[in-house]
């Protein structure tokens, strides 16, 4: 080992490059005792995992040092009355979070004894949006023209680079000399960035070579990936997906210890009124706090939780309770690829019943996506009962998290 830490200290191997000499556990091994020798730091926990190192390198990782492990946690039982999920389900959440798991399966209980959520896949899409530069405004114009008038040829190029994935929109959109070509892919059970990425290269390909226009970035940022945007809460990314439950006021009062239009009034006044007075573009209590436990234990991107957290909590008051819904509508999820095949993360995956490609494809990220809904629907119930009650800061003094 002293051998190879003397090389990279003096510059004659590169720390990326451990993997060509070495296996990669003993790569993994090397780079770690390099950085403890440079910082002083003691990597001894973050080198002790379970993870089949090869796959983490080749498809997951660089430089890689070891893992951070997160707790996770089970929520449920969750009744889900879907079109894709199981019936019912316990979600995996990985979570530093102190009462986070606690209050989800009180969300759980809730919608359980209420008949379950209905939730609804209503778009699936996964985008990538390349920017073009025209001459001027006319050769813009003849540019969003070609597009629009030669969409098989566009399609047989795109769906040339794939054998799942299937273009069927652009949405063109023009700012002076820029063009922006919003292109909508159906991905199946795969999340689709790497996907949509490189069909969008080969329509880039084939727009310069046909009209002269000059592509500048194959992503444009009006796709819009990991940024919140206006325009992911309007058309929907990935999969938009809407959960709701009806509640009685029995149930309310037992489990939330509140009352419909108290659990209204908490909504209306916090999620829409607060969220708008904020120039927030979610309108939700915690949405992201779902997201991101059950997409960290479940191999999904997390910083897509940015998409995600654009969602819309709405509780009416109707006769003898409250309908209380959630609309996600950009949800990018997947069932393969990425970090769903890493072994832990399988293990979600596995819990929930939507590991790999479904039959027919596509129907294992659908019911992922339901999953997820109804969870977050049942964080928001949650939330707002306890915020209702005047719960929210006894809970967490209660479970030690003040």
């Amino acid at each position: 080992m002293d051998d190879y830490i003397e090389r990279i200290r003096s510059g004659s191997l590169k720390l990326y490059a451990l993997e060509k000499e070495l296996d990669a556990r003993e790569a993994v091994r090397v780079r770690r005792a390099f950085i403890e020798e440079e910082t002083g730091a003691n990597l001894d926990t973050i080198g002790s995992f379970s993870m089949d190192i090869d796959q983490a390198v080749r498809k997951n990782i660089e430089n890689m040092i070891g893992a951070v492990q997160v707790p996770v946690g089970v929520a449920g039982p969750l009744a889900v009355k879907g079109e894709y999920a199981r019936p019912s389900c316990y979600l995996p959440l990985a979570t530093t979070e102190g009462a986070l798991v606690a209050s989800v399966n009180r969300g759980c209980a809730l919608i359980t004894r209420a008949g379950g959520a209905d939730v609804r896949v209503l778009r699936d899409g996964m985008t990538r949006a390349p920017v073009f530069a025209a001459r001027d405004i006319v050769h813009a114009r003849e540019i969003v023209t070609w597009v629009e008038e030669h969409m098989t040829e566009i399609r047989e190029a795109a769906e040339s680079t794939t054998s799942h994935g299937k273009l069927f929109e652009i949405v063109p959109y023009v700012a002076g000399t820029n063009v922006f070509l919003r292109m909508e892919f159906d991905t199946k059970d795969a999340m689709g960035m790497n996907m949509v990425t490189i069909a969008g290269a080969k329509v880039g390909d084939l727009i310069e070579r046909e009209t002269g226009a000059r592509l500048v970035a194959l992503s444009g940022n009006m796709c819009t990936d990991k940024k919140p945007a206006a325009i992911n809460l309007i058309r929907g990314r990935g999969r938009t997906v809407v959960a709701g439950v009806k509640l009685s006021d029995d149930l309310i009062a037992d489990l939330l210890k509140t009352d419909a239009e108290t659990l209204a009034l908490v909504n209306y006044r916090k999620n829409m009124v607060g969220s708008a007075l904020a120039g927030s573009l979610g309108f939700n209590a915690h949405a992201a706090n779902v997201i991101a436990a059950i997409f960290i234990a479940c191999g999904q991107d997390a910083a897509h939780v940015v998409e995600g957290s654009t969602c819309m909590t709405t509780v009416e008051k109707v006769d003898g309770g409250a309908y209380v819904a959630v609309t996600l509508p950009s949800l990018p999820v997947g069932t393969v690829g990425g970090g769903t095949g890493l072994a832990t993360q399988r293990e979600c995956l596995d819990l929930l019943g939507v590991h790999g490609g479904g039959t027919p494809p596509g129907t294992n990220a659908r019911a992922l996506a339901e999953i997820v809904a109804a969870g977050v629907l049942a964080g928001e119930l949650s939330l707002l009962g306890a915020l209702a009650a005047q719960h929210l800061a006894r809970a967490h003094q209660q479970l030690g998290r003040g």
